[in-house]
This record gives C-alpha cells, sequence and structure tokens, in this order.
C-alpha cells in the first residue's frame, strides 16, 4: 500500500560546514527536532535545502546518512530534480531504493521554453530508466526559479500515463488558483501548496497540507493550526503561522530561515549558505530576531 504524506512538511533547511559541505550530523538533528516539536513529514533536500548548489555525489552522500539514521523515511520525500536527466534518474533511483516515501521532481530547468511533449518524453525517459516499480514522484512547481511550470493539460496528462507512479504536487508557485485547479481536476493526486496560511483552506479545497520553508521556523504554530484546523484554536495559529512567516519572507527567504536557526539553535554556523546566496545583513538579523520574538517564537 503506497503510504501518503499528509499536513505539514518542513522544506528542511541544510547546514553547513565552513567548507560548504553538508554538516550531516546537524541535520539529522534538524529533522528529528522538527518531527519532535509537530510535523507531519519533511521534505529533504529542496530549494530550502540549496540542493541545486550541490553535486551528486554530495547530494546521494546526505540520502545514504539520513537513511542510516533511524529517522522515518516513511515521513520524508527528498528532492530529485536535475537539469541532467541522468542524473535525475540517479537521484531518484536512490530515493526510491534507500525507502523514502516519495521522491519530489524538479522539471528539467535550462533549456526553455519546454514543449508539453518534452516535459512527457523527460519524464517517460526517468521512470522507464529508474524502473516503475514502488515508484513514487511528485512534481515540484516553481516556475518563478526553474522557468518551466507544470501546466494543468500537461499533470493531467502524466497522471493519466503513469497513475501509479504520479502521487502528488508541491506548488511553490503562491498561485492558489492554480493549486485549486490542480486539486479538482486531477484525481487521487495531493497538492500541497507552498505556504502556511492555506492550512485554513485545506479541508476546503481537497488540498493534502502545505510544504514550507518557513515550517523550520514555524513548525510549533503550524502543526498546531494543522491538527486544530476548523476550530477558533486553529485559526488562531495558523494566524500566528502566517504572520510569522511574514516576517521571514522581508528578507531572502533561505537566509532568513538559516539565520533564525542560528538562533534557536544557539550555533552561529547555522547562517551559512551556499553562493552566490548570501547571509543576512546585521541589520535584517537584528531586526528579524526582535520581530520574531515579538511573534512568540
Amino acid at each position: 500500500m503506497t503510504i501518503r504524506l499528509r499536513g505539514v512538511i518542513a522544506a528542511a533547511a541544510t547546514p553547513l560546514n565552513a567548507d560548504l559541505t553538508v554538516d550531516i550530523d546537524r541535520l539529522i538533528e534538524h529533522c528529528r527536532t522538527l518531527l519532535d516539536e509537530g510535523c507531519d513529514g519533511i521534505n529533504l533536500l529542496g530549494t530550502t535545502g540549496e540542493a541545486t548548489s550541490f553535486s551528486v555525489d554530495q547530494r546521494l552522500a546526505v540520502m545514504q546518512a539520513v537513511a542510516r539514521s533511524g529517522l522515518p523515511l516513511a515521513r520524508m520525500m527528498v528532492g530529485t530534480g536535475a537539469a541532467s536527466l541522468t542524473d535525475a534518474v540517479q537521484l531518484t533511483r536512490a530515493a526510491r531504493d534507500l525507502g523514502y516515501t516519495g521522491a519530489l521532481v524538479l522539471p528539467p530547468f535550462y533549456y526553455k521554453p519546454v514543449a508539453e511533449d518534452g516535459l512527457l518524453a523527460y519524464f517517460a525517459q526517468l521512470i522507464h530508466r529508474v524502473g516503475a516499480h514502488d515508484l513514487r514522484l511528485y512534481l515540484y512547481n516553481f516556475p518563478q526559479l526553474s522557468g518551466v511550470p507544470y501546466l494543468p493539460n500537461f499533470v493531467q496528462a502524466l497522471k493519466a500515463k503513469y497513475p501509479q507512479q504520479l502521487i502528488g504536487l508541491k506548488d511553490s508557485s503562491g498561485d492558489t488558483a492554480y493549486a485549486i485547479q490542480m486539486a479538482s481536476s486531477v484525481e487521487d493526486f495531493d497538492v500541497f501548496p507552498s505556504a502556511e496560511g492555506t492550512l485554513n483552506d485545506a479541508d476546503r479545497y481537497r488540498w493534502a497540507g502545505c510544504i514550507s520553508a518557513t515550517v523550520n521556523v514555524t513548525v510549533r504554530a503550524s502543526a498546531a493550526g494543522w491538527k486544530a484546523r476548523g476550530t477558533v484554536e486553529g485559526e488562531r495559529a495558523i494566524a500566528t503561522a502566517a504572520a510569522q512567516r511574514a516576517i521571514l519572507a522581508r528578507s531572502p527567504v533561505i537566509a532568513a530561515v538559516k539565520q533564525a536557526l542560528a538562533v534557536k539553535y544557539k550555533h552561529p554556523e547555522w547562517a551559512r549558505v551556499v553562493p552566490p546566496l548570501h547571509a543576512l545583513t546585521t541589520e535584517q538579523t537584528t531586526q528579524q530576531a526582535r520581530d520574531l520574538a515579538s511573534s512568540g517564537i
């Protein structure tokens, strides 16, 4: 039976050593803390995890280390998208074979524009080379960065061709109408918007929850809101999480999340990002800490 993720999922940030390699021990500790604090699941090595800044070997090493850690892989999806088909195949096969509950796949993001037939051919090759057995794919729609949207007609065609392998979609476009359409027009398909505020409408629009960068920081309020959704207490908790997200979104989000984690864990190393990203300024850091403290964090 296919395991289906639901609820509040953190797009986990990736801590770095001084040489910009992944601090595996600290990453595992962070994932465990997120689950302990109420996350229903974790998206490992996504955009917030700076995955596309790492080599295939680095990404595989992270996936393997987390798989050995004892963390519940049934509650974890992992980003496996790459511009290279061969790289995406290698990463997606590893995600399946290691036991992660799903692979989150960006479109091939260099050549643009990409026709629907081209995307269908890419996924046909990916699925053929990895092997369809026990394969669970989530599409990662983030056209602001990838430049290649997963349009509704493509998603419907891919689901019709691979109904058992295509499980759902993470939508980071911020387009609520798109997320509503995907959930209503594709059968047996789990749609995750990318902001905590959407949790209030999850049941109304048949969304499976949310997958959010800022849940790294808003986890307690987000988890409380999801568990109590449909009640006044749930609405208040989700409003708190949304307000905390808004504070983080005043700065570049990946750097803002990592700076907040540096404060939370009392480890300044958490603020490191891989260039060309850059850490927050002293002024941004001070203001963010003040605002988050006043928000209840």
